[in-house]
């Protein structure tokens, strides 16, 4: 078994973080009865023997002791990770594991990347490596954050360079909560534009997920219960309406349902990695796979079913019901329109009670309404973990390597266009040390560069499919 180590930067991607690590320990207390440390808890978490004091030793067999998250809470305001430390996963944490500030980055990249960065870059180093140290076989890094912000743009791109530069064989996951039109941050757009520079050179794989789409599936899941179709019992403890067992005491954040769904992606994502199945699926998988081209690496992912997310007492859809929804825009994590953009590649992964014959019969039917690359049309993953989610007989997620991403990065850059041309709240980042305006131009051409490469492949859509010239061999 391999271990991975979740990195959460900021507001945003603490409180993901947060709800990731809630659900994780729900999920495997479903399975693991016996309360054995076994290989799946591994992936995730450490057994720790805390009798010895606060560093006690590993215990790699028997009994769980104490369970450890493998992981990093970074925050330059110390707000939620303090929630984090006085609610119910306190004990998961330690606070070898944690760097705060008081001050928080002022909504500016430059702040979180040039400042920060340099002043806590040994000390990120350090954890890091304690938290590798831990691990026998580390495969990859999630980092989780959000856009928009000063510390999860600047910090969050900051660590990645770093990730990149110390464990350069370790794959890089990038979980990235873009901002909406509406963003109340005035300087999002310039944040997310500087980020997706450093996006783009130092990932393996971004899941880009948009804050109006997990809106739109929290609003239809409330709708879905509210009007009685799939059965008006909500379950107790529900994964979305139910908030990391406080609820009877703390009203739910608006922004719980919204984590909630994140948190759900990222558990299907490494189901794999952490139970049986009959056609198991490695994270370096999805990134060999998926990701043809080294700065096209934005995977655009779909849950389904989504009352999954709300724990709703409904029959289970039809199996086939499952896969066509998969492929549709209600589902999808990130408004786009993949059906009528071009396929790169595309992975299924599958939870539960599912066969390898389902899988493909299902492929062959979407197969036509599909377009693929000329060069790729076999371009499909597969992965089927026997493991369900909690009380759920089976789910699917599917993440696409398409051109559909392309609309989210004109939008991002004509956003900060406007600003740009007028100099707007410019004079924030040029004062930070290290900042000059080349900054800017460097990281819109960055961005410009990855729509034309976007634009190159959709021109290639609908013509006829070349297979390439074969090599001649002189005689």
């Amino acid at each position: 078994m391999t271990q991975s180590v979740v990195v959460q930067v900021g507001q945003c991607g603490n409180q993901v973080g947060c709800r990731f690590w809630d659900l994780a320990l729900r999920e495997h207390a479903a399975v693991n009865k016996k309360g054995i440390y076994d290989e799946a808890l591994s992936s995730f978490f450490r057994n720790v023997d805390t009798r010895s004091g606060d560093n006690g030793p590993d215990i790699y067999k028997g009994k769980i002791c104490s369970l450890k998250a493998r992981a990093l809470l970074i925050d330059m305001e110390e707000g939620v990770v303090n929630e984090i430390l006085q609610g119910p996963l306190r004990d998961v944490f330690d606070s070898k594991q944690l760097i705060t500030d008081v001050s928080g980055s002022g909504n500016n990249w430059a702040v979180g990347h040039k400042i920060y960065g340099c002043q806590y870059r040994e000390n990120i180093v350090e954890k890091l490596r304690k938290t590798a140290e831990h691990c026998d076989c580390l495969q990859c890094f999630f980092i989780i954050h959000s856009m928009g912000g000063g510390t999860g743009s600047g910090l969050g791109t900051f660590v990645l360079n770093l990730l990149e530069e110390e464990f350069p064989e370790v794959y890089r996951f990038v979980t990235s909560v873009y901002p909406s039109g509406e963003d109340d941050v005035i300087t999002s757009p310039y944040n997310s534009v500087l980020a997706m520079k450093e996006l783009n050179e130092h990932a393996d794989c971004v899941l880009p997920i948009e804050n109006e789409s997990l809106f739109e599936i929290v609003n239809k899941i409330h709708q879905m219960i509210n009007s009685g179709k799939l059965g008006s019992t909500v379950k107790q403890n529900s994964l979305v309406t139910w908030s990391a067992g406080s609820a009877k005491t703390l009203p739910e954040k608006p922004f719980d349902a919204m984590n909630n769904i994140v948190a759900n992606l990222l558990l299907n994502l490494t189901s794999s990695a952490r139970f049986e199945g009959s056609l198991n699926m490695d994270l370096n998988e999805i990134s060999m796979n998926l990701v043809p081209f080294p700065r096209l690496h934005y995977l655009v992912s779909s849950l389904t079913p989504l009352y999954t997310l709300a724990d709703v007492n409904v029959p289970s859809r039809r199996l086939d019901q499952m896969f066509s929804d998969a492929f549709s825009r209600d589902h999808q994590l990130i408004q786009a329109d993949p059906k009528h953009s071009l396929y790169l590649a595309c992975a299924l992964l599958v939870r539960g009670n599912v066969q390898v014959s389902d899988l493909r019969r299902n492929i062959e039917r979407l197969k036509p309404s599909l377009h693929f690359v000329s060069w790729n049309q076999e371009g499909w993953k597969t992965g089927l973990c026997s493991v369900p989610p909690v009380g759920h007989s089976h789910s699917l997620l599917a993440l696409a390597n398409n051109t559909c991403v392309k609309p989210t990065f004109i939008e991002l850059k004509d956003r900060f266009m406007k600003l740009y041309k007028k100099k707007a709240h410019l004079h924030h980042y040029l004062q930070i040390d290290g900042m000059e305006q080349s900054c800017f131009s460097e990281a819109i051409a960055s961005l410009s560069d990855l729509i034309e490469e976007y634009n190159e492949l959709d021109a290639t859509k609908g013509g006829p499919r070349i297979d390439p010239s074969r090599l001649k061999i002189a005689v």
